[in-house]
């Protein structure tokens, strides 16, 4: 969604008004602009793209993981990790919850609390198109918004379809991820242009690359995938970790993910291969075992997985043959395998976007920039980004209602 920066000067053309824009008809902007239509705010919806709500419906594999039961601040990441208190407070998983019963949306629970679509995504994007309507949302899309300018108290837009005026103008235009569904850093120049920080983005719950030297040993292993728990900067997921062609992904990986920052002295991301056991005492009880290691590990990690492992460690011998120093070399390296990625696979892998608009210079409880009385920011354009599972959705829903019941 480009935008022409002004000095403040646009074309005097006539400018249908209306209480509230939202630039942005994903998951927070319908949100948003449904909430405020029900309080009777005349409010247009504008987005450059030509299908409604394409992140809603990839998600979830097409079924939209909308939410998670387990939602709390402890769930985020942020420079100011309190800021999502106020929002989820007051638009919690169960509100949005009735809101799909009330459509007669059926849905079923995953583990760690992600609920899902019976059906399809599809049917989210329909509630929301639907609550939106009923709120008398009126909608330009596609439309590109071309400017953005101060007009008096409140704003004018300038569009392809004709300029239009608001006393309260909400930006809720995402992050950078699946640029091919029309992602662009329209949010983050928006904010600058109105002297509000950004904390610089970067691809977040996205699978990690390999370097050559460790994809000759693993690379080979596309597709096996085994249960660990990695950790990486305090956080920990017990989770399962996919093999790639080209390194590591799986839903573990991609929660350590948005911990991991690329760099010559960053952190390496840490399995450990054998959760709830404790490596020194099972190598304790095959001491003496003829078989190999890696014939031992099959019993408990994929074969093929064991095998490169052992090769990588020089543990091919059996198991009684090797000295205690190098099973203790082994039962922690086990315990705590060191993986150094060499990079992300980038916005086109990744689900959402860390960083955004800094929350410093917004309201927690209106979303609303402090410095710039009318202007919100929600979703993930904002310095917000929740876990895997239907967090980042939550905060959606709450960030966009919390700006609903202000603008």
């Amino acid at each position: 969604m480009p935008v022409a920066y002004t000095s403040g000067t646009m074309a005097r053309d006539a400018a249908a008004r209306f209480d509230v824009v939202v630039i942005g008809a994903g998951a927070a902007g319908m949100m948003c602009a449904a909430t405020a239509g029900r309080r009777a705010r005349r409010v247009l919806l504008v987005d450059h793209y030509p299908k409604l709500g394409e992140k809603i419906r990839i998600s979830g594999g097409g079924r939209c993981n909308f939410t998670n039961l387990h939602a709390s601040p402890a769930n985020y990441l942020s420079r100011n990790p309190h800021f999502c208190r106020s929002a989820l407070a007051r638009y919690t998983p169960r509100d949005f919850i009735a809101l799909v019963e009330r459509h007669g949306i059926a849905w079923h629970e995953k583990t760690l609390g992600q609920l899902f679509c019976d059906d399809s995504s599809r049917q989210v994007i329909a509630m929301l198109k639907s609550e939106c309507d009923a709120a008398g949302v009126q909608w330009r899309m596609p439309c590109e918004v071309r400017a953005v300018a101060r007009e008096g108290s409140g704003f004018r837009i300038d569009t392809a379809a004709g300029a239009v005026a608001c006393a309260s103008l909400v930006v809720a235009t995402g992050g950078l991820t699946v640029p091919r569904i029309g992602a662009t850093p329209f949010g983050y120049r928006l904010a600058e242009q109105f002297g509000l920080a950004v904390v610089p983005p970067r691809p977040a719950l996205v699978p990690l690359s390999l370097a050559p030297e460790e994809l000759a040993r693993y690379g080979d292993l596309s597709g096996v995938s085994l249960e660990a728990e990695v950790s990486c900067r305090g956080a920990r997921f017990r989770e399962s970790l996919l093999f790639t062609h080209r390194g590591l992904s799986g839903p573990a990986i991609l929660q350590a993910s948005s911990y991991w920052q690329d760099g010559p002295a960053s952190d390496p991301i840490r399995v450990n291969l054998l959760p709830g056991t404790d490596p020194r005492a099972w190598l304790a009880e095959h001491r003496r075992a003829k078989a190999h290691l890696a014939t031992l590990l099959a019993e408990r990690l994929p074969k093929r997985f064991a095998q490169a492992w052992c090769q990588a460690h020089g543990l091919d011998k059996p198991v009684a043959e090797h000295a205690d120093r190098v099973l203790e070399d082994a039962a922690h390296g086990l315990a705590d395998w060191p993986v150094h990625p060499s990079g992300t696979l980038g916005y086109n892998k990744a689900e959402v976007t860390l960083g955004g608009v800094d929350t410093r210079g917004l309201s927690s409880k209106t979303m609303e920039a402090v410095a710039q009385p009318g202007l919100f920011f929600v979703g993930e354009v904002v310095d917000v980004t929740g876990h895997l599972g239907g967090f980042n959705f939550q905060w959606a829903w709450a960030s966009g209602h919390a700006a609903g019941e202000a603008a």
